[in-house]
C-alpha cells in the first residue's frame, strides 16, 4: 500500500467559491475532486490519500467527510480549524466524531509567537484530548513558541509538513535547520512529512535526478529514523514545480534501495500510526 498524506480538494465552482486559491492562480484555480486525485496517484501505486485543508471555511471540513463517506480513497482529513477562536473546543468536537478526521492545521497567523498570551496552548490540548493530530510548520522565529508547545503538551501528536521548509540545493540542508529538526525528533509523538520536496529546490523548474534531493532526505532519517518520516505529494501545489509523476518517482527510486520493511513505513505504516486511519 501507499498512502499519500498531503492532498488537497477544493472546487472553486462551488456556488460560494474558495479563499485559496485566488482566480488569477491559472495553474491552481481548478477543480479537484477524488476523480481528479485518483487519475494522478493511482497511476503511481497510490491506494489512498489523506486530504489536507485548502481553505479557511469551517463547513468545507464536513464538505470533505461528505466527499469521504462516498470514496474510500479518502483515509483521512487534516481540516482547518483555526485556534484563538472563542468557539474552537465546540468546532473541533463538532468534526471529531468522524474517523476520517484525523487533525487539523492552521496557517496565516504566528500562533507560535503567541503561546504565552492566547487561548492557543488550551486550544491545542483540546486537541490532544481529542487525540487528534496537529499538522504544522514553523519559522525560526516561531522555534521557542513551537517547543515550549511540545514540552506543555508531549501527549499531542504533531506532524511537521513540507520538510520544515528546507531549502534543497543538492547539497546538506542548512545547519541551523538540521538543529531544529535534530531538537525536534527528541519529541517521540513528532512526525516528518516528506512532502513539497520539489517546491523547495532551489531550482526551478525541478531538477528529477534523486542525487539532488539524498542529502535532505537523508539528514531527515538521521534525525527522525525510519520510523517517523511519511510521505506526501503535496498535490496538485506540487505542480508548480513538476509532475505528480516525478514527485513520486524521486522519493520511490531514493528508497528502491532500502529494505522492504523501510519502505512500508515510509510508504504507508508511519502514516496509520500517527494518523490512526482505518482503525474505526
Amino acid at each position: 500500500m501507499i498512502i499519500d498524506t498531503h492532498v488537497h480538494l477544493y472546487d472553486p465552482m462551488r456556488p460560494k467559491g474558495v479563499s485559496w486559491p485566488e482566480p488569477e492562480n491559472q495553474l491552481l484555480y481548478r477543480t479537484n475532486l477524488p476523480v481528479h486525485a485518483r487519475a494522478q496517484a493511482v497511476p503511481e501505486g497510490v491506494t489512498g490519500v489523506v486530504v489536507v485543508e485548502a481553505t479557511n471555511d469551517l463547513d468545507d471540513n464536513q464538505w470533505i467527510l461528505d466527499l469521504a463517506e462516498d470514496d474510500p480513497f479518502i483515509v483521512g482529513l487534516v481540516g482547518r480549524i483555526d485556534p484563538c477562536i472563542e468557539d474552537f473546543a465546540r468546532q473541533v468536537s463538532r468534526f471529531a466524531g468522524s474517523p476520517i478526521f484525523q487533525g487539523i492545521r492552521f496557517r496565516g497567523r504566528p500562533f507560535y509567537l503567541e503561546v504565552e498570551n492566547s487561548s492557543f496552548l488550551a486550544d491545542m490540548e483540546v486537541l490532544a484530548d481529542h487525540d487528534l493530530v496537529l499538522d504544522t510548520m514553523f519559522t525560526p522565529e516561531e522555534t521557542d513558541g513551537f517547543f515550549t508547545m511540545l514540552d506543555r503538551l508531549p501527549q499531542l501528536r504533531v506532524m511537521i509538513e513540507h520538510i520544515a521548509g528546507v531549502k534543497i540545493d543538492g547539497g546538506k540542508p542548512d545547519a541551523a535547520w538540521h538543529a531544529r529538526m535534530q531538537r525536534a525528533a527528541e519529541y517521540p509523538n513528532v512526525y516528518m512529512k516528506v512532502s513539497a520536496l520539489m517546491e523547495n529546490s532551489t531550482i526551478q523548474p525541478a531538477p528529477v535526478d534523486v542525487d539532488f534531493y539524498a542529502p535532505t532526505i537523508e539528514a531527515l532519517r538521521s534525525c527522525f529514523g525510519d520510523d517517523r518520516l511519511v510521505y506526501g505529494s503535496n498535490w496538485p501545489v506540487c505542480e508548480r514545480a513538476g509532475t505528480y509523476a516525478r514527485c513520486m518517482d524521486i522519493v520511490r527510486t531514493y528508497y528502491e534501495n532500502q529494505s522492504e520493511e523501510v519502505r512500508g513505513k515510509f510508504f504507508c505504516g508511519n502514516s496509520k500510526d500517527i494518523y490512526r486511519w482505518g482503525t474505526s
